[in-house]
């Protein structure tokens, strides 16, 4: 009997395996409504730009898709909040490279945090203005995926925002450890595929845009 009971067994782990490998995975669902949505751009600045100290890959295409979330928040009155990694010591005259890229240049009056870190909520006032804001929502894009666009999602999610992450708005770069090189695709796939769930919806621009009230 057990003998029986245990080829059963396994007979149904087989299936279902099999199941499974012919089972596509599914694509994210777009996100429902956003409620009391605050955009916030991270890092797209000259730096990660062709000419820039640290080009990423497809970085202009992100930023174009940043600028698509941009548009329609504004074109809303919905807020926006820029945010800028610069470095500690204050450099005795302006570098463009630190500068905001063109495509998404905050306007008069569009709050800017300044951060030092990755994380755009340590050592900055970005929580207190997003409880000022009665924020529920944060509409997330930027620069690098992997690291401070990373950051600011995790950080988010675990203060309590319900955290959007733009797919298609955000860049990122080869990586290397010890002797292999992940490319660039593989980085943005598996930082998309670890926080989609538990940290973030991730959702393409478009998808994101048409959710807005």
């Amino acid at each position: 009997m057990r003998g029986r009971w245990m080829r059963a067994a396994a007979g149904l782990l087989l299936l279902s395996a099999a199941g499974a490998a012919q089972t596509p995975p599914a694509s994210p669902a777009p996100p429902g409504p956003l409620e009391r949505p605050v955009l916030l751009i991270i890092d797209v600045q000259n730096f990660y730009f062709e000419g820039g100290t640290l080009p990423l890959a497809g970085s202009v295409k992100a930023s174009l898709q940043a600028k698509v979330l941009l548009e329609s928040f504004r074109a809303k009155n919905l807020p926006v909040i820029h945010v800028a990694h610069m470095p500690k010591e204050k450099p005795s005259a302006p570098d463009p490279l630190y500068a905001f890229h063109p495509n998404v240049a905050p306007r008069s009056g569009e709050a800017v945090v300044i951060k030092h870190y990755a994380d755009a909520f340590r050592e900055t006032d970005l929580l207190d203005r997003l409880r000022a804001l009665r924020a529920e929502t944060l509409v997330i894009c930027g620069m690098q995926t992997h690291m401070c666009v990373e950051a600011a999602v995790r950080h988010a999610a675990d203060t309590g925002f319900r955290v959007v992450l733009a797919e298609d708005a955000c860049a990122t770069r080869d990586l290397k450890y010890k002797r292999t090189t992940v490319p660039a695709a593989s980085v943005q796939a598996a930082v998309l595929a670890a926080l989609n769930g538990t940290y973030a919806k991730i959702a393409a621009a478009a998808e994101i845009t048409a959710a807005l009230k």
